[in-house]
């Protein structure tokens, strides 16, 4: 007995009763001579009654089946003429295109049952013509055989395509990994293998806008366990799954990085799509309290992609529950200058902020209010005095006593701001 028949023994065993039945060799010359006939037939029948092949947009989908139908004819007429047991490569070689394609294997196993009923009447009719001295019997053994064939090349096709999916998927895993470390790290453009990389991965297209979004925990000690990176990243690729917006993320030092992209606008003629970040930020709102979101503003080159990740990194750092999702583009001036120049700052701060930071404690951070308050009434004593709900006194109080601990004047523009930017950098 050969590989295949030992592989296949209950075929092998159905393939043996036809013999034995007379079917084989003598049904042969009838399925040869109707086997384009076959072919077409069992095309058509798939067709009309398995959506999915007219539903694809995928051009090749329809001439793989004409072909893939085709060869299960020629197979079975070479079995029938006398031919030993393959391997079934045809059917191992169509599972492989399907798994590269994203197919849906059941789609393919249930075109598989609808052709069963096509192949088990084409090989009766041509048993039957051939005049065999046990019709019933030989009309019963092709019965069986069918159904054998049936459940021999769904189980083929199931195996090899199931094994292949996951080479593809550990490939496509290894080229998105490199593509967003290479998104995300910038990249030489006179690179050809790079270049070549993110067009083939439609990175280069024109009319693109492109922006980073920055996830993780609200309790950030979370994002150590693995699969909390991992829920995240298939959280974030189910909400995107029903739009227009393309991610390709990954988890970065306890955070997860993803670069979205869509169409900026259609043509040259055509006005600009809604921002990007406008619309990613609209999404992410949708999930609850547990995380929270830093958004980049919209780039329009993949080339602008570190700086939109860092963009997205500051904006992350704004973010809390109260204040779950935060656009960059969103934040005011003053924030972003000390979050730029807080580091800064915090090295070289002049002697005088720690000494106001330490009074400002004793004083239950009465000081700073008062600083805060003079600011937003446009150094008006009067209207300070009002928003704090002090008398005009108690500020000019507080101004006095800020004096001589810093020698900066309250009342003075410049010195106010000197003060209450230093005052914000060196908050934790």
């Amino acid at each position: 007995m050969s590989v295949a028949a030992l592989e296949f023994r209950s075929l092998y065993q159905a393939r043996t009763r036809l013999a034995e039945a007379g079917v084989i060799p003598a049904a042969a010359p009838g399925l040869r001579a109707s086997a384009r006939d076959a072919g077409e037939a069992l095309r058509s029948e798939v067709l009309k009654e398995v959506r999915g092949f007219s539903d694809s947009g995928n051009p090749r989908v329809l001439p793989e089946l004409r072909d893939h139908a085709q060869a299960h004819i020629d197979e079975l007429v070479r079995l029938f003429a006398g031919g030993e047991l393959g391997d079934f490569t045809f059917v191992r070689e169509h599972a492989r295109l399907r798994a590269e394609q994203r197919f849906p294997l059941e789609t393919t196993l249930h075109a598989y049952r609808c052709g069963h009923r096509v192949l088990s009447r084409w090989m009766r009719d041509s048993a039957v013509a051939s005049r065999l001295d046990n019709p019933d019997r030989a009309i019963a053994t092709i019965a069986d055989f069918a159904i054998e064939y049936t459940d021999t090349i769904s189980a083929v096709m199931t195996s090899e395509y199931v094994a292949h999916i996951r080479v593809v998927a550990a490939a496509q895993g290894d080229r998105d990994a490199e593509l967003l470390n290479v998104l995300l790290a910038g990249y030489d453009e006179s690179d050809g293998r790079i270049a070549q990389l993110l067009r083939a991965c439609g990175y280069l297209e024109q009319r693109h806008a492109y922006c980073v979004v920055a996830i993780r925990s609200a309790n950030a000690s979370e994002m150590e366990a693995p699969e909390r990176g991992q829920r995240i990243l298939t959280s974030l690729s189910d909400l995107l799954s029903g739009t227009h917006i393309r991610s390709l993320a990954g988890l970065r030092n306890g955070v997860v990085v993803a670069v979205a992209s869509a169409v900026r606008r259609k043509s040259g003629w055509t006005t600009p799509q809604s921002s990007l970040a406008e619309r990613l930020a609209s999404l992410l709102l949708q999930w609850g309290p547990s995380v929270v979101v830093g958004v980049s503003a919209d780039h329009p080159s993949t080339s602008a992609i570190p700086r939109a990740q860092r963009e997205a990194f500051a904006a992350l750092e704004f973010a809390s529950v109260d204040r779950r999702v935060v656009r960059f583009s969103t934040l005011p001036l003053r924030s972003l200058l000390t979050h730029a120049g807080g580091e800064y700052v915090r090295a070289t701060a002049p002697a005088w902020t720690a000494v106001l930071l330490d009074a400002d404690a004793a004083a239950e951070g009465n000081l700073l209010k008062t600083l805060a308050a003079l600011a937003d009434s446009s150094l008006n004593v009067q209207a300070a005095a009002r928003r704090l709900g002090v008398h005009a006194n108690t500020v000019y109080g507080r101004l006095s006593r800020i004096r001589d601990l810093t020698g900066l004047d309250g009342q003075n523009f410049h010195d106010l701001v000197e003060m209450l930017l230093a005052a914000d950098c060196r908050r934790p």
